[in-house]
């Protein structure tokens, strides 16, 4: 797919779903929504305070006994989960939003799942599948919320806002970006709150909503930060490069792929960091900056990477779940009946979990360790969203029938 082509049909999608229409590209393919530019939003970044609520180890700033408590489950994006998933993909529930559910859930120490739908809403659903509240933004939510020490909720929204939301439902604050806000938060051990706009900037907010600084990047920032062991900020843009970004928001290094980057990082207990770009690389970077290795997949790489246990890396492209050895050898790749732009998610005894699309595909897939299917749950349309694991075993994922599904 030529870089051309897909700036063109992403920044329509975008321009698009930003009125609640959806738009193919060529193929049929469902191009991610992650830096889209627009003229609608004014670039002045301001904050809005409404009613105040109540050693990094991977955690930083997140909710301490959350079993889920961010996209991709930590503060490196591992995806890795202390807990084992569903073993048999049968169904507990399903909660009806208004509209497609892209966003990535996130599990509160109590057990209430956190999602966005593109009806405008973040919901708040309670273990048992009803909804406990949810908080009405401006436009569509397609970022995967955050969950605060003090269990203050944080997500972005296509108006280019960051919303932090009390436990309650109510608003603690809100900053204004440039630009839609398709990036997941991240939290620091300080509670900063990082998040990537597609105004081109990385921003650092403090923990009551004010500018601590920003970074601009050459284009589209959509991707969702990790944050490594010692506070660097790890980001992709649409420029090609990822970004490596001191705590003080100066460059420490960027390393330059050859497509844009929407895939968000992983890093590696060794400090490596794995990215996916569309140049149908996934790429393997030193903390230094240099390239430890790439490997070549068939398609595009807006899938995130998760890490296993031992080292392997797990991440989707084309009609294919990748597994990679540490030194960069293909494990084995297991093909699915459409495309994964979806993030795997790993539990504790290895299974990987995935999400695929395409005309005659919407399933939620269950991978052993070894390549072979566990199960596959078919739920009523295509599955963006990448899944999240409770501290029961049950599986969460979204759908664009407009349900977010609890399987077990």
């Amino acid at each position: 797919m030529s870089k051309v082509w897909s700036n063109f049909n992403r920044r329509e999608f975008l321009a698009k779903a930003s009125k609640g229409i959806v738009v193919l590209s060529a193929g049929g393919l469902l191009v991610s929504l992650y830096g889209c530019r627009s003229s609608s939003h004014p670039a002045l970044p301001t904050a809005r305070t409404g009613q105040a609520g109540g050693s990094n180890n991977g955690r930083g700033g997140l909710q301490a006994g959350a079993p889920w408590p961010m996209f991709h489950a930590n503060l490196r994006h591992t995806g890795l989960s202390p807990y084992t998933g569903s073993q048999n993909g049968v169904l507990k529930w399903k909660y009806l939003t208004g509209d497609f559910v892209d966003s990535s859930p996130a599990i509160g120490a109590d057990g209430t799942v956190y999602v966005g739908s593109v009806d405008h809403n973040l919901y708040a659903i309670n273990p048992d599948g009803t909804l406990k509240w949810k908080y009405l933004t401006g436009r569509g939510v397609y970022s995967s919320p955050a969950i605060g020490a003090d269990g203050t909720v944080y997500v972005g929204n296509l108006g280019g806002n960051l919303y932090a939301i009390n436990p309650n439902g109510t608003l603690k604050w809100e900053y204004r970006t440039g630009d839609f806000v398709t990036s997941s938060p991240a939290i620091g051990a300080d509670g900063t709150v990082y998040v990537g706009s597609s105004d081109k900037n990385l921003y650092a907010i403090n923990p009551d909503g004010t500018l601590k600084w920003k970074y601009l990047t050459g284009d589209f920032a959509g991707s969702s930060p990790a944050i490594g062991a010692d506070g660097t900020v790890y980001v992709g843009s649409w420029d090609d490069n990822l970004y490596a970004i001191n705590p003080d928001g100066t460059l420490k290094w960027k390393y330059p792929t050859g497509n844009w980057v929407d895939s968000s990082p992983a890093i590696g207990a060794d400090g490596t960091v794995y990215v996916g770009s569309d140049d149908h690389n996934l790429y393997a970077i030193n903390p230094n900056g240099l390239l430890k290795w790439k490997y070549l997949t068939g398609w595009g790489v807006y899938s995130s990477p998760a890490i296993g246990a031992d080292g392997t890396v797990y991440v989707g492209s084309g009609n294919y779940l990748y597994a990679i050895n540490p030194d960069g050898t293909l494990k084995w790749k297991y093909q699915t009946g459409g495309g994964v732009v979806s993030s795997p998610a790993i539990g504790a005894d290895g299974t990987v979990y995935v999400g695929s699309y395409g005309i005659y595909d919407g399933n939620l897939y269950a991978v052993n360790p070894d390549g072979t299917l566990k199960w596959k749950y078919q739920t009523g349309s295509v599955v963006h969203s990448s899944p999240a694991i409770g501290a029961d075993g049950t599986v969460y994922v979204g759908s664009n029938d407009h349900n977010l599904y609890a399987i077990h």
